[in-house]
């Protein structure tokens, strides 16, 4: 990516992170760990620390500068907290132009619609500047919330997928959405 990519919302900034900002990321996550476990693939200690956080961030802009994914998070307007986090992954080229949609949300930041807000602006941006064709999304049956807020974005329900990923160290079902570009 030649430049930086920003979206603004009417209550979040939404950008990539730079490396000097690995103290905002690891103050998120060990605000939310014990949150966003139940959620996410189990993680290794340097997750929770500053060099762990560096890494991810530096992963994180050579897959966007190579096209391979876009981790975006959320921050509040005055870019100083983190209030949550998006990923475009897999990115696949070609005749497919497609990538698969990841997301989570600070405790504290839960229930105000900001999640919606950021991934409303985020699907557009997929659909235009980045040239998806199709934005695929998945969640776990149990996960009411994210079922609820795929279907108010307009994403589909195409599947489901038994024992589709390891979350919290257990093969977990999940429901298969996408959203597909309607033009072009």
């Amino acid at each position: 990516m030649s430049e930086p990519v920003r979206m603004r919302t009417p209550r979040l900034l939404i950008r990539l992170l730079d490396i000097e900002e690995a103290e905002l990321l690891l103050r998120y996550r060990m605000e939310n760990r014990e949150h966003l476990r139940p959620w996410e693939p189990l993680r290794n200690t340097s997750h929770y620390t500053l060099d762990g956080c560096r890494q991810t961030i530096e992963a994180g802009l050579e897959a966007a500068r190579s096209d391979r994914g876009f981790p975006f998070v959320m921050l509040s307007p005055d870019g100083g907290e983190m209030l949550g986090s998006f990923t475009f992954a897999n990115v696949v080229r070609g005749v497919f132009q497609a990538c698969h949609l990841g997301y989570g949300m600070a405790r504290k930041s839960e229930g105000q619609g900001l999640m919606f807000e950021a991934l409303d602006a985020a699907v557009r941006y997929a659909f235009g500047p980045l040239d998806f064709h199709r934005v695929m999304a998945n969640y776990m049956p149990r996960n009411d919330r994210s079922g609820r807020l795929l279907e108010r974005l307009g994403f589909e329900k195409e599947g489901y997928a038994k024992r589709y990923l390891k979350i919290e160290g257990l093969w977990e079902d999940h429901v298969l959405t996408a959203k597909i570009r309607t033009q072009g």
